[in-house]
């Protein structure tokens, strides 16, 4: 089958064949091709072999795509024939939703923030641990901290909303125009 993924904004055309033999395909991306198995495991992990060559993968699935990670990087992986749906939102959110979840199973080691707390785009709000390695989940977008809903040593996993934070509300009272 033959398919036109967006991965991190970037359209890639890529082909995948089953091989007959059971969780095993051959991906063609580019002039690339790739001999892929996989054998699901629970909490959307994926033990994978790429050519011959161990991973873990991790899929949750939201809204707007699939969240994967894999070797300390993640990728949201979305049909780029469908279309973003932005239903309910208000124009200025589309740099995100204002909740910070996990791509993977993991354990909260720090909380980095506290509620009522004001955050940046990108700050770094809670620290997890899942294979011996620490990730930094960073705040989507600026606003206030709503709400923490994890305490340190949580055990905790994709799609479990760590932080809520909502936008700050911009004050426009006082301002007039003179004509």
């Amino acid at each position: 089958m033959k398919y036109r993924l967006d991965i991190a904004g970037q359209t890639v055309e890529m082909e995948a064949h089953g091989t007959g033999k059971g969780e095993a395909y051959h991906v063609t991306i580019g002039n690339q091709v790739y001999h892929i198995r996989y054998l699901a495991l629970e909490g959307g992990c994926y033990h994978l072999f790429v050519n011959g060559r161990a991973a873990e993968a991790f899929v949750a699935r939201t809204e707007h795509g699939k969240q994967v990670f894999v070797k300390g990087k993640c990728f949201l992986l979305r049909d780029a024939h469908r279309p973003l749906l932005r239903r309910g939102k208000r124009p200025g959110l589309q740099d995100g939703p204002g909740e910070v979840t996990p791509p993977m199973p993991a354990v909260v080691v720090r909380i980095l923030v506290q509620e009522g707390d004001l955050v940046e785009k990108g700050q770094g709000l809670v620290v997890v641990t899942a294979m011996k390695m620490e990730t930094t989940l960073v705040a989507p977008r600026g606003g206030k901290v709503k709400k923490i809903n994890a305490a340190v040593n949580d055990k905790v996993a994709p799609g479990d909303i760590l932080v809520e934070i909502e936008e700050e509300e911009k004050e426009e009272e006082g301002v007039e125009e003179n004509g």
